[in-house]
């Protein structure tokens, strides 16, 4: 059975094996990054975990004031704002052997949870063009090219009412 919880420091290791199996060496986050959005935006770090609690995928991002995600929330992790309309999605990522399993649609309905409980407006993501059929199909819809010139990727802005 699979349980929702916050990211903890112990499980770093494991969260940076499934980011870096998700993500070129140029997107992913590093292990300093991503140990800087388990202290700071731990109630917007969702971990999927087995019944031996050992992640399988986890969803993160952090509140924003802005409509689309730029390239500066990448590098610096601030704290959730109350104020902030917007919840981003920074990563999203399940491991290699559940891929396919639906994992990924949970982790964005449990992020989905928290952000209407959090009164955000929209979520908020970049992404590349492969993925868009992935994310239309759990209710986000492309708002065009984004500014990011993330990882010298071209990605697209794509956001989910709440």
């Amino acid at each position: 059975m699979i349980k929702f919880g916050p990211a903890q420091e112990k499980d770093l290791s494991v969260i940076m094996e499934i980011e870096n199996s998700g993500f070129s060496n140029d997107e992913a986050a590093t292990k300093d990054s991503m140990l800087g959005r388990i202290k700071t935006i731990s109630d917007t770090f969702i971990v999927a975990y087995d019944e031996q609690r050992q992640p399988l995928g986890y969803v993160v991002g952090s509140a924003s004031h802005e409509r689309y995600i730029s390239d500066e929330l990448f590098e610096k992790t601030v704290p959730n704002s109350q104020a902030a309309k917007y919840q981003t999605i920074l990563s999203l990522v399940v491991a290699p052997d559940k891929r396919g399993s639906g994992l990924a649609g949970q982790l964005l309905e449990q992020l989905a949870v928290v952000a209407r409980k959090q009164r955000r407006q929209l979520i908020t993501l970049t992404c590349l063009k492969r993925l868009i059929p992935f994310y239309e199909k759990h209710s986000y819809q492309v708002d065009g090219i984004s500014d990011s010139q993330h990882a010298g990727e071209i990605w697209y802005n794509m956001t989910r009412i709440l």
